[in-house]
């Protein structure tokens, strides 16, 4: 079954949402907001997007500008930084079985359905 990681304020997200609906696709929602990814959760999360940590952080969170005002930050660092505030995380995450995207453009869920 397909899961999205979805925020229901994001127009993106909903939009991911009505996408998988036109497809006739079964999903299930994660409302990653209201159930923070654990670290592992998270790192397995990058691992099917093959994604660096820093790949999936919205940096222009104004929290991401404040973490990292005079540091740069390592790989363990920035997960942990995502599963503290799970506001940095990009979204809408669309996994697949073992196969992630970013649905940004909804398209991109065309490769893994």
């Amino acid at each position: 079954m397909i899961t999205i990681y979805h925020n229901p304020r994001c127009s993106k997200s909903r939009e991911g949402l009505t996408y998988l609906e036109d497809k006739g696709v079964q999903y299930k929602i994660t409302k990653y907001l209201d159930e923070p990814l654990t670290k592992e959760e998270l790192t397995d999360i990058l691992r099917k997007l093959n994604f660096k940590p820093i790949e999936l952080v919205r940096t222009k969170e104004e929290i991401w500008k404040e973490l990292t005002k005079d540091k740069n930050l390592e790989d363990n660092e920035i997960i942990e930084a995502m599963v503290k505030y799970p506001r940095l995380i990009e979204r809408p995450i669309i996994i697949n079985g073992d196969k992630a995207v970013i649905a940004r453009p909804t398209e991109n869920i065309d490769t893994i359905i």
